[in-house]
């Protein structure tokens, strides 16, 4: 282990996914992480195509399957529940697919990678970068504790509303573009049984939906398109009414997942946005995952994007032997077109996924019992699927970590 030392700010996915090929690497690094513990609600996340490679090539995926959620895929229903349409697990594969085999839940997705890098990697909980002091021998960095220290880099791995971007870029106004809708979602603890489907009923510019749960508890998704009422991210007591405003007189399971969500302590709403910077890296600052390039919970590329992030950043930091200016470069030249490609929203966008009337909710019915049959089934594939946007490289790597 070298002397060179990176901060990375956020302890979710990213974070630890960087930590490790770090160490790989034989530089030290340090997380932290303004909750006082590990985040470990959230919904479902996808593990598929280079995502899929890379927490391969970490050694994960014994782990990940031990965990996986068993669902079928996605299924449309009616006001009574019945099925109008599916999309099973199976039906694409790679980057991009609207449904995929490998989903685990986001926060036993962060255990595994926390337990990947707990022998090497100090993690501070309940703390925050509140300044940067950046020097020729590296940055100052200023804690909301009071608690000052010097690193070589930093590197934001905290979410699309990063405080690291803030700091060292700008405002998350001249980055962070909405897409025009607001997705929450709530833990229900009794749902009944679900048949492992990702059930969704939708209304015109609404949508109540629920999938499975390790355990037998489930996640409703509560989404809906852009009222013109401001949405305080903060305020949760607020948020909680306007649900209550915004899915009145709908049908389904309406009053059972709104109540699922006011009772619910890890409930959590926020716009539906990309993150679009011409640059992650600025000095001796680097961004990864949501922080730099979110793609939206509508392309189900944000686990791979930080995965495949972290990879390339450790990868390059290592190659360039502590000229970190080449390494951020190269991180830049091999993720643009990949970020780019995840970047691009399946037909429709969020009116495809939000229709507005009643005709373009029958259309997308249709649609995805097209996609079950050639070529349309041929078509789709190949115009989700984001892999061949990247060449993965190969990287010189010191001993995995056993997990």
């Amino acid at each position: 282990m070298n002397e060179y030392s990176v901060l990375i700010s956020g302890a979710g996915i990213a974070g630890p996914a960087l930590a490790h090929w770090l160490h790989r690497q034989g530089i030290r690094s340090t997380i932290v992480e303004q909750a006082p513990g590990l985040r470990l609600g959230g919904q479902a996340v996808d593990l598929r195509g280079l995502g899929e490679v890379v927490a391969e090539r970490m050694g994960i995926m014994p782990r990940v399957r031990e965990r996986i959620v068993h669902e079928k895929g996605l299924r449309y229903i009616d006001s009574a529940g019945r099925e109008l349409a599916t999309m099973p697990a199976d039906l694409f594969v790679g980057d991009g697919s609207p449904v995929t085999e490998i989903e685990i839940m986001k926060g036993d997705l962060t255990e595994i990678l926390h337990d990947l890098v707990a022998d090497h990697t100090e993690t501070v909980f309940g703390d925050r970068i509140a300044s940067m002091a950046e020097g020729a021998e590296g940055i100052e960095v200023t804690f909301r504790s009071g608690l000052v220290r010097t690193f070589d880099l930093v590197v934001g791995a905290d979410g699309i509303h990063s405080g690291v971007r803030a700091l060292a870029f700008g405002p998350e106004s001249d980055y962070v573009v909405h897409l025009g809708a607001y997705l929450g979602y709530c833990t229900v603890p009794e749902p009944g049984p679900l048949d492992s489907w990702f059930d969704m009923y939708s209304e015109p510019g609404r949508m109540l939906a629920l999938r499975p749960e390790r355990g037998g508890t489930a996640k409703a998704m509560l989404a809906f398109a852009d009222t013109g009422v401001d949405v305080d991210r903060r305020d949760v007591a607020s948020q909680k009414m306007l649900l209550r405003e915004v899915f009145a007189g709908m049908g389904w399971r309406r009053d059972e997942l709104l109540a699922a969500a006011d009772a619910d302590a890890d409930f959590h709403l926020d716009t539906v946005s990309q993150v679009h910077m011409d640059g992650w890296t600025t000095g001796r600052v680097a961004l990864v995952g949501d922080a730099g390039y979110c793609g939206s919970p509508l392309t189900g590329m944000g686990t791979s994007l930080a995965l495949v992030g972290a990879y390339v950043l450790a990868g390059e930091l290592g190659r360039a032997r502590g000229d970190h200016a080449s390494a951020f470069a190269r991180y830049e030249e091999i993720m643009r077109p990949y970020v780019a490609a995840s970047h691009t929203l399946a037909p429709g966008g969020v009116d495809g996924f939000l229709p507005r009337g009643r005709f373009m909710l029958r259309m997308r019915v249709l649609t995805a019992r097209l996609m079950h049959h050639w070529p349309m089934r041929q078509l789709v594939a190949r115009m989700l699927d984001k892999s061949d946007a990247i060449e993965l490289p190969d990287y010189s790597w010191s001993a995995a970590t056993t997990v």
